[in-house]
């Protein structure tokens, strides 16, 4: 991925363009609820903030690229993306982090394995596919850390992973926890390792341009503020959250319900951390960046150096405002297959009424 040869302007005012834009890293789905509802809901305009739209993104590295470029006020990315698009001659910075913890996951289903997978211990002898990208660092990372990387035939199977896992031609797959709540949907009992438990590392990240947030530091606040409370509704509403995004995405309604087990999984187990209760949502610490920097390092995939604590940035979190400040006592998440739920990943218990605003 190079700079060269790309152009760009950054936007010197939010309304100058008639609004300002969010690239997504990836075609909607569950994973992108809380933008869809603050926007259903109006938390964009209560803030001042003109959402003019929300567009289909093409890949984090794709996000981070084009917010660095400023052909977009805000981008849904990935931390590794932001450090690797740093090193490359932009200079997008993370702004707020969505996923306080990697989304990467090892999972199985019983059926493939031939048991639960509760150990890494479990995976000597065993095949283990993975896609491309941080999904395969960090996978080859937790088998080095626990020490059996050795022990383990680690192949590529590309963007086809879950469906090599169901036809057992794999024993246990490197992917996101979107694709293990996919396989759980076809094979029922799904058991995963998650790779944050070893190695801390960010997941999702809202990314904007240094020099539009410079200008316009109302508007990067008011776009975290209205993010987060779109983030607690949704959470305590997974079911009307995820209407909201089919309604504005119909393509996704034969897929509905999976889509909102992506939410239920995300705002349980990702969304929540030790530092959003200490802190307040979308708070960055240095070591997850300091950690997701020296594995791309090491597995040469960065384009140069950069100092990974310019990279991100706490100022434009607004911690008086109750749903970043205290975001952690506003929302009651529900339970998931991996917090107490059922082996679909449906709710439980734990949801509160729709009436939250």
């Amino acid at each position: 991925m190079s700079a060269v040869g790309l152009t760009g302007a950054v936007a010197t005012s939010a309304a100058q363009s008639g609004g300002v834009g969010l690239l997504l890293n990836w075609k909607p789905n569950g994973l992108h609820v809380p933008y869809y509802a603050a926007k259903a809901r109006g938390y964009y305009d209560e803030q001042g903030v003109n959402l003019a739209g929300i567009e289909s993104g093409q890949g984090s590295d794709f996000a981070a690229k084009q917010v660095g470029l400023g052909n977009t006020e805000f981008a849904v990315t990935s931390a590794d993306q932001m450090l690797n698009v740093n090193t490359r001659g932009l200079s997008p910075r993370s702004v707020g982090v969505v996923m306080q913890k990697s989304p990467v996951v090892v999972f199985t289903t019983r059926e493939t394995f031939g048991g639960e997978l509760t150990s890494a211990d479990q995976l000597a002898g065993k095949t283990v596919g993975t896609g491309p990208g941080m999904v395969r660092v960090l996978t080859k990372l937790l088998l080095e850390e626990k020490g059996v990387l050795s022990d383990v035939e680690l192949v590529d199977t590309g963007f086809d992973t879950v469906q090599q896992l169901l036809g057992g031609e794999v024993d246990a797959a490197g992917g996101v926890f979107a694709d293990a709540v996919v396989a759980r949907r076809e094979a029922g009992s799904v058991s995963s390792i998650p790779v944050a438990e070893t190695i801390p590392s960010y997941g999702h990240v809202v990314g904007t341009n240094p020099d539009f947030a410079d200008r316009n530091p109302e508007t990067v606040r008011g776009f975290l503020n209205a993010t987060a409370r779109g983030a607690a509704w949704a959470t305590d509403n997974p079911g009307r959250a995820t209407e909201m995004l089919v309604e504005a995405n119909p393509a996704l309604s034969e897929t509905a319900d999976t889509q909102r087990a992506k939410w239920v999984e995300m705002a349980s187990q990702y969304v929540l951390s030790r530092t959003v209760r200490q802190q307040g949502w979308g708070w960055s610490e240095a070591r997850p960046w300091e950690t997701t920097y020296r594995a791309l390092r090491d597995a040469d995939l960065l384009g140069g150096e950069t100092d990974p604590s310019s990279v991100w940035t706490n100022e434009y979190l607004d911690t008086d405002y109750q749903y970043v400040g205290r975001y952690a006592e506003t929302v009651s998440p529900p339970e998931t297959a991996t917090s107490g739920g059922t082996a679909s990943g449906e709710t439980t218990s734990g949801t509160t009424s729709d009436s939250r605003n």
